[in-house]
């Protein structure tokens, strides 16, 4: 989920500090020009004003015996000096009245023109567009030498923008270090922010796979997170309570129900055997009837040891799982040759893993025993062990019919049995024991193919302490 949502937050957070930063770099920009162009007006009105007077003169007189003139071109001259700025003072016909540098005509580009245009119309010229710093153009302001209500001249400046741009420039990587400096404490705050967020839900998820696994005292804290989520906590927290307790109510039911029921069921075989005593031998009736009643005691057996499987806690221990199959390998082997069955151990004579040695015993007891019923007399079973990485992985594998994998998705479900194997004797409850053995220490039970034909049951006990 962070996946999703971090790149969201980092989006909408970049989209605002670029519609905060792009206005405020293209403000400056705008406003920095404004001051030069202010300023330009300004000067273009004080030459204004000079040459006023200058123009009020017939066009014959010489200029340079003009004494006006004379100080318009000083003035000029000294400021396209001081400042790099050419300006001058054109008749309304184009020929210069004054002009600094000597002999400079005006801007020659379109906005010039334009600019001279406007002025000669009697009133200053329009706001150049905008410089970017990537733009090499200059400003040209122009403004109106009015005399008794006319237009006898036009003033002229052409400013060069390269201190503009430059300052525009740094003004604008201060802004993108600024942003840049933003966007990382929004970066940090969107991993902070999502992890607040998502800290409860993989809480939550992880509660709830432990409830899936059968670790149904699993809760979580209800004081993280957002207000919904911490309902949806308390919520949780309100359900597994109720789970638990429905399914204790369960267990308790069960194994109340197997013990009373074993007396009389002990009573009942007693008396068929006592009823058999008086009937003749190899009665079909009483032998089906016995047949019935010890099948009846297994399931039982079965229920309660179920269980006590599921109320009884766990008793991790450091184990030699190596040993402890050998020596279960050994138990069952006069079962195997009683039924014509090769059973083998192989792998390492020693490997150490978690587990409650109890249950790992009763659940390879489960397995084992399952797979002998189902292998045919002649066949082999193999108990293998293997060390791999964190987990000591111990398999057996039989050569019976096998499942389908339709069939591979229901072993182990309480009193589940193949159709096709409804003849061989069980209450379809040792696998679902094996498992819940297993659960309650760490360890995995799962089921698969065994080429060519078979099962393979593969249980998996951590190395290091859940």
């Amino acid at each position: 989920m962070r996946a999703r949502l971090l790149p969201l937050l980092i989006v909408l957070m970049a989209g605002v500090l670029l519609a905060l930063g792009l206005p405020l770099g293209a403000g400056l920009a705008n406003v920095q020009q404004q001051r030069l162009v202010v300023d330009r007006i300004d000067d273009t009105a004080r030459f204004a004003a000079l040459a006023q007077y200058v123009a009020t003169r017939p066009f014959e007189t010489p200029a340079d015996v003009d004494e006006r003139l004379i100080t318009l071109r000083a003035e000029l001259n000294r400021y396209e000096d001081l400042y790099g700025i050419h300006a001058g003072v054109y008749y309304r016909n184009g020929k210069a009245m004054a002009a600094a540098p000597l002999g400079w005509e005006g801007p020659p580009d379109a906005e010039g023109r334009r600019a001279f245009q406007e002025a000669l119309a009697g009133r200053r010229s329009h706001d150049p567009e905008q410089v970017w710093p990537w733009d090499h153009r200059r400003l040209t302001v122009a403004s109106p030498v009015i005399r008794d209500g006319d237009v006898v001249a036009v003033v002229v400046t052409d400013s060069p923008t390269g201190a503009m741009r430059s300052w525009i420039l740094h003004k604008w990587l201060l802004i993108l270090a600024g942003e840049s400096a933003a966007m990382l404490l929004a970066v940090a705050a969107a991993f902070r922010l999502t992890g607040w967020v998502l800290r409860p839900v993989r809480t939550l998820d992880a509660a709830a796979h432990n409830m899936a696994t059968g670790h149904l005292n699993s809760r979580v804290v209800v004081d993280q997170g957002p207000p919904e989520l911490r309902r949806l906590a308390r919520s949780f927290n309100e359900m597994a309570d109720n789970v638990e307790e429905s399914l204790e109510q369960q267990r308790a039911f069960v194994a109340d129900a197997s013990h009373q029921l074993r007396n009389p069921l002990a009573a009942l075989l007693l008396r068929i055997e006592l009823l058999a005593l008086e009937l003749p031998d190899g009665h079909e009736e009483i032998a089906s009837v016995r047949t019935e009643g010890k099948r009846l005691a297994r399931v039982l057996d079965d229920l309660l040891d179920l269980a006590l499987a599921e109320h009884a806690a766990s008793d991790l221990q450091l184990t030699d799982v190596a040993e402890l199959v050998t020596d279960r390998v050994g138990a069952w082997s006069p079962v195997a040759e009683r039924e014509g069955v090769a059973l083998a151990y192989t792998g390492p004579a020693a490997a150490t893993g978690w587990a409650d040695p109890v249950a790992l015993s009763s659940a390879l007891d489960a397995v084992v025993d399952n797979a002998l019923k189902f292998t045919p007399e002649g066949g082999r079973v193999e108990v293998s062990l293997e060390a791999a990485g964190d987990r000591v992985v111990v398999a057996v594998t039989d050569e019976g019919p096998g499942l389908t994998d339709e069939e591979l998705t229901r072993v182990g479900d309480r009193f589940w049995r193949s159709g096709r194997h409804q003849n061989v004797s069980g209450s379809g409850l040792g696998l679902s024991i094996a498992r819940t053995l297993l659960t309650a220490g760490g360890a995995d039970i799962r089921y698969g193919h065994n080429e060519p034909h078979g099962l393979r049951v593969v249980i998996d006990v951590p190395r290091e302490r859940p």
